[in-house]
């Protein structure tokens, strides 16, 4: 089994929350602000080097004000 950063689906699922990222107007130093995190957590995560665990991902779904379950049934086989 590869990687989940190198499968096919959490990129897609990376790409929509970067796309929700960008549809709400904010930049990868908002993100990161707002989590208290620095700004190259954001760019590893969206470059697909770092990989999210759950809760890191509904966290930024719903800074993002994107529904993290509508995120995962639209972008996960």
């Amino acid at each position: 089994m590869s990687k989940s950063i190198y499968n096919e689906e959490y990129r897609k699922l990376i790409d929509a929350l970067k796309s929700a990222r960008i549809t709400a107007g904010m930049t990868q130093q908002q993100v990161a602000d707002a989590l208290g995190k620095p700004q190259s957590f954001v760019a590893k995560v969206e470059g697909f080097e770092r990989r999210l665990d759950i809760i890191e991902f509904w966290r930024i779904a719903l800074l993002l004000e994107a529904n993290p379950i509508e995120l995962l049934k639209a972008n996960l086989g």
